[in-house]
């Protein structure tokens, strides 16, 4: 299960490298060129959105990183990580893997007792 919980944290974490730097990205590209009617408008909350963009992503990965030495440590990170791209980005077609991905990575690696069979 840790194994398993790695692999999900890693790539939960690259896919919401992508959804991050594009939210992020967005953001910048709206205060910088302005809203376009009702086309492109600025987040409510774009400090959370730069911020999870930047932390949920790295969460990931540093949780799936160390979930094959330190489980619950791992968990606690890859719980941390869906739920805070949960709240800034909402759950939808872009980000519903890296959410799931996070969250089911987290689970597993809080559930793991012993260390995986070589």
């Amino acid at each position: 299960m840790r194994n398993a919980a790695l692999t999900l944290g890693v790539i939960a974490g690259v896919i919401g490298l992508i959804v991050g730097f594009f939210s992020y990205g967005y953001t910048v590209f709206i205060d910088a060129f302005g809203e376009i009617g009702s086309v492109a408008q600025q987040v409510e909350n774009v400090g959370l959105v730069r911020g999870a963009a930047l932390l949920a992503p790295i969460l990931a990965i540093a949780g799936g990183a160390m979930a094959r030495s330190q489980n619950i440590a791992a968990g606690v990170l890859l719980l941390l990580s869906a739920a805070g791209m949960f709240w800034a980005f909402g759950f939808g077609v872009f980000t519903m893997f890296p959410i799931a991905m996070s969250a089911l990575g987290g689970v597993l690696a809080l559930a793991a007792r012993q260390p995986d069979a070589a």
